[in-house]
């Protein structure tokens, strides 16, 4: 992911969280909050020292970040996301994470409905 598309600073961290909405699953929270002003999306991730040590917390960073990677044509670009690992996620593999995020992500009406090929 680019620099300008992370979420990096306490006060933009707290804006997602005042003003965005809210949804989760086992393994992640995901916030989001339109910004219709930003032409790609943000991401801002939070990894608590409870869901393991650091090797433990950066794999599950990683796993994070090329999920969204992976699913960046599907997402809304003009929003900000925050997405707070829990426990559980510490042992999940990346397609475990992929698809835990996708589960959370549709809860949220997050991602673009594919249409059916005919």
């Amino acid at each position: 992911m680019k620099k300008e598309q992370r979420i990096k600073k306490n006060p933009e961290f707290q804006q997602v969280f005042r003003k965005g909405t809210s949804m989760a699953n086992r393994q992640f929270v995901l916030y989001r909050l339109q910004k219709k002003e930003q032409a790609v999306f943000r991401l801002g991730l939070s990894v608590s020292k409870k869901v393991g040590n650091a090797v433990v917390r950066n794999q599950v960073k990683r796993y994070i970040r090329q999920a969204f990677y992976e699913l960046s044509e599907e997402l809304d670009p003009h929003h900000d996301y925050i997405v707070i690992a829990r426990k559980p996620a510490a042992d999940l593999n990346f397609h475990e994470t992929k698809s835990s995020l996708m589960h959370v992500m549709k809860k949220s009406r997050v991602l673009r409905v594919e249409k059916t090929k005919k």
